[in-house]
């Protein structure tokens, strides 16, 4: 009786594969969180954590409640779909208190949408900062608020 005998190699990658398998399978139970599932492929209780968190943002509503004027001038511009917070940062306090200042325009903040990256679409306006008037600042050739306006 000549019985096949399945080679040793073989059988130490079977033995590892269930291994794994079954290691996997019991750290997920205890590493899963229990409420992930619940709404979808994340945590259920991220919701609530979210939730919990203190607003920042104020809207553009708030904004133009003082600055209509610079709101009608953006909408009328390429920035129009720019709400002010995208560049001078959270508003909520400011807002509340107006001597709280918002933060001021500088090169770094017209760069993260401006400077040369292949990646952004061709019709966005892109620069390489040193060819484009080096050492001066964007605000002070530019209306930060009407880019299109030269000062």
């Amino acid at each position: 009786m000549n019985r096949s005998r399945l080679p040793p190699q073989l059988i130490v990658l079977v033995v590892l594969t269930v291994l794994i398998i079954g290691t996997y399978a019991v750290a997920r139970v205890f590493l899963t969180p229990p409420t992930f599932g619940h709404y979808g492929h994340y945590r259920g209780a991220a919701l609530v954590e979210a939730a919990a968190r203190p607003l920042v943002f104020a809207g553009a509503k708030a904004c133009d409640e003082c600055h209509s004027d610079t709101g009608e001038l953006v909408a009328k511009d390429r920035h129009k779909g720019i709400t002010c917070e995208s560049c001078h940062g959270p508003g909520r306090t400011h807002s509340r208190n107006p001597d709280i200042v918002p933060v001021k325009l500088t090169d770094q903040l017209c760069l993260r949408c401006h400077i040369a990256d292949a990646a952004r679409p061709a019709k966005q306006r892109q620069i390489q900062p040193n060819d484009h008037f080096p050492g001066d600042k964007c605000v002070e050739c530019h209306v930060a608020h009407h880019p299109n306006k030269s000062k």
